[in-house]
């Protein structure tokens, strides 16, 4: 592995392979960002691997943290790389059940708050656009943030479930912006970044804006005040690239 110190303490990378899992091996890319006042401050961990879903990487992530928090002030990266290599199977049949345990439940529940993160890749006729937005957001009572960063557009908004499905298909359906003829056309170039139930750690947001940030730390700061440092650090970052 190799790591980059910072000034707030040090991040390093380790691949881990972990066998009889699923065939072939498992390849874990683990992240460590270890806070200068580590270990009594728990690691920031992210996990990614081409072989599990997102939602496995991120139920792995999760258990990592509650085990490292059996560790406090204990130094326990080790220990915490061979407790996945041991448990992940477990972590992987457990995500799988939950997952259709959800599934089977939401179709009765409709009314948990929702959360929504879209990326826009452009918008020509941006004042109109952004005012559609808004109306939106307003009319099916969402709350949130148009967020503007250099060419990066997001759309974070949180409300029901139905409203945030209703959001979608007049995101997809309407005719929001113009072409490079100056037509007006659908939107073709959004991507859903996430779409999930919101949990207790999460802030709601009180109202709808549009913002405008000079520079990524400023988005990221953004997140954190809302509770959302994970969603940012696996959705946004691949776009600064």
């Amino acid at each position: 592995f190799f790591y980059f110190p910072e000034t707030h303490g040090i991040s390093f990378r380790i691949q881990i392979s972990v066998k009889e899992v699923l065939d072939p091996d498992v390849l874990l890319k683990l992240l460590f960002h270890l806070p200068v006042n580590y270990p009594s401050t728990l690691p920031d961990i992210s996990v990614n691997s081409d072989q599990l879903t997102r939602a496995q990487c991120m139920d792995v992530r999760e258990k990592l943290l509650e085990q490292a928090q059996k560790h406090l002030s204990e130094p326990m990266v080790h220990d915490l790389i061979l407790w996945v290599q041991q448990h992940l199977k477990d972590v992987i049949k457990q995500s799988a059940t939950v997952c259709s345990q959800k599934t089977t439940l939401s179709k009765g529940t409709e009314d948990g708050i929702w959360m929504l993160l879209l990326h826009l890749d452009h918008m020509r006729a941006k004042a109109k656009y952004v005012k559609t937005v808004e109306k939106w957001a307003s009319n099916l009572r969402l709350t949130g943030r148009l967020m503007f960063m250099g060419k990066i557009i997001l759309i974070l908004l949180q409300g029901d479930r139905s409203s945030i499905k209703e959001y979608l298909i007049l995101q997809k359906t309407s005719k929001v912006d113009v072409d490079s003829s100056g037509k007006k056309c659908k939107e073709k170039m959004m991507r859903v970044l996430c779409e999930t139930e919101l949990q207790s750690q999460h802030k709601r947001f009180l109202m709808f804006e549009v913002k405008e940030y000079s520079a990524p730390e400023e988005l990221q700061k953004e997140f954190e005040t809302a509770g959302l440092t994970t969603l940012f650090s696996e959705f946004v970052p691949p776009l600064l690239k």
